[in-house]
């Protein structure tokens, strides 16, 4: 970002509405330096095509994130989706890591028609991105059991609870009056917080959103008859650092205490005030609440969070421990429905040769119109399917050749990739463009140690900010310098334990050949069913480095 003073920006912006009426009225490209703060709070990144560097003239084009509570959408709602993507977009769609949906490629001039065109479906962009509270995660497998769906409720009551009050988004997109009285916005002020604010909620068990990596989550406990018993409360996690800054640092939240049901809701809103509070505005690099967590300590962190509530944070209660579904396969709900979770790599919906993935779930979404849920692995599930029309979707998904879990390896099975190049601004590196050939070559190592079935979690950034969660993962590649990475080592699978830097400045073209003696290891010195991760974690760096250097 430029040197603008984003709290003043935000300061003055008059709710989120700053100069942006006028920016999206001219006949520039691009926003001014205000609006590209501002816009993000409404939903979308200014961005350019940076494969064009060197060019005369830049090619400005916008990202657009759309808020979907714990990843749900109605078939209709995914239909207009689709319908955007091909009108105004790249042609292509992309789940995100946060189970929502960006599209690429969006002109100025279309803003305002894509905007209108997903709330008009109930769909809102508003505070997809931004320093504010984003899209609410949450565990997507559909159910029908009553105390899960209270769960899956949840989201979308903290979703609404927590959208800044102003009507800039209504007035600027939507309705286009020119005088609006905002009501007062108690949980942001006038500055809203000092960067942006995640939150996810997770089952006990079950950390398919990891949850861990979030400013805030709630951790859903049942007792013995299945009956929602309350909440442990997380706070303080993040993925972004900044390499060569030690002040700077990925981080796993701490448990902070239990709550009954009923105030789920306010601790999270406490905790987002702490954070508008006590957040450095000074340094953005230094603003997420794990630093805060970090230099406070929990004790005084939760002592502050109580004052803030009338109810009791109680001693957090004992859990089973983390694994993690992704709901990929045909799952029985068990009420007479199926549903069918699809591996997307890297989240990119694309008709792309023989797969036409997108045009595949564009037919079978207007055939048999079910629910569509988003997973934070970037995977999508259709829900509530017929059993009879199991077969007919079966084979719509051989036509159009969409590849299913069955026939893909475990490792691209559990692989992530940020967008990065080209569009994105922070990007130092590739990501999402070479992460099939990066598995290719890791997947012809794991072929020749017998390990091709190993179901390694690999995630891939290409830069240090963590968009994909690389710090938890089994297998991180980060981005370093032009076609050169970070590998860490030593996540773990349920997404409880932090990777640590193992080797730096490795080629891209050597990632696998770099690995390979650490694989020949794993598979002859590992405990039984030991996972690649804890194996790394628990002989240590020290000796992997022992047999180990970046291949010439």
């Amino acid at each position: 970002m430029s040197n603008v003073n984003v709290e003043q920006v935000k300061l003055e912006s008059r709710g989120l509405r700053g100069p942006l009426d006028v920016d999206i009225e001219n006949s520039d490209a691009f926003l001014s330096e205000a609006g590209k703060v501002l816009i993000k709070f409404h939903g979308s990144y200014e961005q350019t095509n940076r494969d064009q560097r060197g060019a005369v003239e830049k090619e400005y084009s916008f990202m657009i994130r759309s808020k979907l509570p714990g990843g749900k959408l109605t078939a209709e709602q995914y239909i207009t989706h689709d319908d955007i993507a091909s009108e105004y977009g790249n042609e292509t769609l992309r789940i995100t890591t946060r189970q929502g949906i960006q599209f690429h490629g969006v002109i100025k001039s279309d803003l305002r028609n894509t905007i209108r065109a997903l709330n008009h479906k109930l769909v809102t962009t508003f505070g997809a991105c931004g320093d504010v509270v984003r899209n609410v995660m949450c565990c997507p497998a559909p159910t029908r059991d009553p105390q899960r769906l209270i769960v899956q409720r949840l989201a979308d009551e903290l979703s609404a609870a927590t959208l800044p009050r102003t009507r800039a988004y209504h007035q600027i997109w939507l309705e286009g009056e020119s005088i609006v009285q905002d009501e007062e916005d108690k949980l942001y002020g006038q500055t809203y917080l000092p960067r942006k604010f995640k939150v996810g909620i997770a089952y006990a068990g079950d950390n398919c959103v990891d949850v861990f990596t979030n400013d805030a989550g709630l951790i859903a406990l049942f007792d013995e008859a299945n009956t929602l018993i309350g909440f442990n409360v997380v706070a303080g996690g993040g993925m972004g650092l900044t390499h060569n800054n030690d002040e700077t640092f990925a981080r796993l939240a701490d448990i902070v205490g239990f709550v009954a049901p009923e105030h789920a809701l306010e601790v999270i809103k406490a905790i987002v005030t702490v954070h508008r509070d006590f957040g450095d505005r000074t340094n953005r690099k230094h603003a997420r609440l794990k630093y805060v967590l970090q230099e406070w300590g929990l004790e005084k962190f939760r002592t502050e969070l109580q004052s803030r509530v009338s109810f009791p944070i109680h001693d957090p209660q004992p859990m089973p421990d983390f694994a993690v579904d992704d709901h990929l396969g045909w799952n029985d709900v068990g009420d007479g429905t199926w549903c069918v979770g699809l591996p997307i790599d890297s989240g990119r919906i694309a008709d792309r040769g023989v797969s036409r993935l997108r045009s595949g779930l564009r037919h079978i979404v207007e055939q048999f119109r079910p629910s569509v849920r988003l997973t934070a692995q970037q995977n999508i599930l259709l829900a509530d399917i017929r059993a009879e029309d199991r077969a007919a979707i079966e084979a719509q998904l051989d036509e159009y050749g969409i590849v299913t879990v069955d026939h893909i390896t475990g490792l691209r099975r559990n692989s992530l990739a940020c967008p990065a190049l080209p569009t994105c601004s922070l990007a130092i590196t590739e990501a999402e463009r070479v992460l099939p050939h990066v598995i290719d070559d890791i997947e012809g190592i794991l072929e020749e140690t017998g390990l091709i079935q190993e179901p390694i979690v690999l995630r891939m950034t290409g830069c240090p900010n963590g968009c994909a969660r690389p710090y938890v993962a089994e297998l991180a590649l980060v981005g370093r310098s032009l076609n050169k990475y970070v590998i860490y080592l030593g996540g773990n699978v349920a997404g409880t334990r932090l990777a640590r830097p193992f080797l730096d400045v490795v080629p891209i073209d050597k990632i696998g050949a770099t690995l390979k003696p650490v694989f020949e290891h794993f598979r002859a010195e590992r405990k039984p069913a030991e996972a690649f991760g804890d194996y790394c974690d628990r002989v240590g760096f020290e000796y992997l480095k022992s047999f180990t250097s970046v291949a010439k």
